[in-house]
């Protein structure tokens, strides 16, 4: 899905740079970027011009599609603004007429950015699943066993949207994403793994019986996914419960390939929640 050219990133870097603009970035605060999107090779600003040399360490890492798709959405991030999302926006516009030529556009679901490709018309964003998916879920996920089984799992969701079995593509979605949290949860947190988690009720859930719902909450809990994405992804586990019938009929809805894109949109943004929290 990122596979830039490199006028582009040239672009990209005179952008975060910023010179003699509002958000200008010195030398210091451009290396302190790069590593809170955690780019390969932990770059350290060596005192030259900053747009070439941000321009190098850009173009030497342009093959990793997950490291450009944080890229881009952390320059237009309401976090690294303290004007929030009204100082963030106008970044955004500016990212976006950029990364038109390449059908790439950055969009805001629930307040957080998310990369997406341009469709036919050029002018509405299409999610599907997140670039080089299996390196991002192996470097999160451990067990190799899982991983494998979470990787067939989001193909077979792929392949459900692209058929137009649209209900089964949202109900593999929620799977992977249970399965991803559970794999995640288990691996990272060791009094998960002896004493399970804590519903509502505060009676404790083996974690292997854990619910979606338990998963995120418990996940939100310890600051692994931010309050948007948990807040977007309840919804992707709501329509996941159409695998009921009668919980699709009590709701009315038919999905469609629109329905099936904006679901694929919180998987992006809860992957870069979780890398952030748990990779750096």
């Amino acid at each position: 899905m990122v596979n830039l050219d490199l006028l582009t990133l040239e672009r990209v870097a005179r952008l975060i740079c910023d010179m003699d603009g509002p958000y200008e970035r010195t030398g210091t605060q451009i290396e302190r970027f790069l590593h809170r999107v955690r780019w390969p090779g932990e770059p350290q600003y060596d005192g030259s011009p900053r747009v070439p040399w941000l321009s190098d360490q850009l173009s030497a890492h342009a093959d990793d599609a997950a490291a450009v798709d944080r890229l881009l959405c952390r320059i237009c991030d309401p976090l690294e603004y303290d004007g929030g999302l009204e100082a963030a926006e106008p970044i955004a516009e500016e990212l976006n007429r950029i990364l038109a030529s390449e059908q790439l556009t950055v969009t805001y679901v629930g307040g957080r950015p998310v990369l997406g490709q341009l469709g036919r018309t050029g002018d509405a964003p299409m999610y599907g699943p997140p670039a080089d998916l299996h390196e991002r879920v192996r470097r999160l996920a451990t067990d190799s066993k899982a991983v494998g089984v979470l990787m067939t799992r989001a193909e077979e969701a792929s392949i459900c949207q692209t058929n137009g079995a649209y209900s089964m593509a949202i109900i593999g979605i929620g799977s992977f994403v249970e399965g991803l949290l559970q794999v995640v949860v288990t691996g990272h947190d060791a009094d998960v793994r002896k004493n399970g988690l804590s519903d509502r009720s505060g009676r404790k859930v083996r974690i292997e019986r854990a619910g979606l719902q338990l998963l995120l909450e418990h996940a939100h809990r310890r600051k692994w996914v931010q309050t948007d994405a948990r807040d977007f992804m309840e919804q992707v586990r709501n329509y996941r419960n159409f695998v009921h019938l009668r919980h699709q009929a009590d709701y009315g809805l038919v999905p469609d390939l629109d329905t099936v894109r904006m679901c694929w949109a919180p998987v992006h943004a809860l992957l870069n929640d979780l890398e952030s929290a748990l990779l750096s």
